[in-house]
């Protein structure tokens, strides 16, 4: 059974949708994200925006490489994050570190979230993997799923 391109390329826009609504459910059941968290469901909603795209019949081959570079971001995010976690490199002052350097007035401001997320914490994993990782890991096989629909011979627009 062989399928069109634009199908392959809704199915990778599902599976965008598929892992922002597991990190949305995830947030729901109180696991807070990070700020680097946040930036890795950007690229995932445009590659949802991509499909709908897609959907509605606008199947030109240059929305399927877009929907992988898109993809692509969140994993190179992911990948990035996974490496903060595990201290292999430095992440972003703003959501790592143990805070001290922080100025006074953020460490006593009532504004600031209860919940504050560091990004450099593990919240929670799954066979020795966190989030970032399983969204890098993922959105990796997402990006081959866009890059099969932009290769499908079907496509007759640029």
């Amino acid at each position: 059974m062989t399928y069109p391109s634009h199908k392959i390329g809704l199915i990778a826009a599902a599976g965008s949708a598929a892992l922002l609504a597991g990190a949305w459910i995830f947030q729901a059941l109180g696991y807070a994200p990070c700020p680097m968290c946040i930036w890795q469901r950007y690229p995932h909603a445009i590659a949802v925006l991509i499909g709908l795209v897609v959907l509605v019949g606008l199947r030109f081959r240059f929305a399927y490489l877009f929907g992988a570079a898109t993809v692509l971001v969140t994993a190179t995010i992911g990948v990035f994050h996974t490496g903060v976690e595990r201290k292999w490199w430095q992440g972003p002052t703003s959501c790592t570190g143990t805070g001290l350097d922080l100025p006074v007035e953020d460490l006593l401001s009532t504004d600031t979230p209860v919940n504050l997320v560091m990004c450099d914490q593990v919240a929670w994993q799954f066979l020795s993997l966190s989030m970032a990782s399983w969204n890098a890991v993922f959105s990796f096989v997402i990006v081959g799923v866009w890059i099969f629909a932009f290769l499908k011979k079907d496509n007759s627009k640029l």
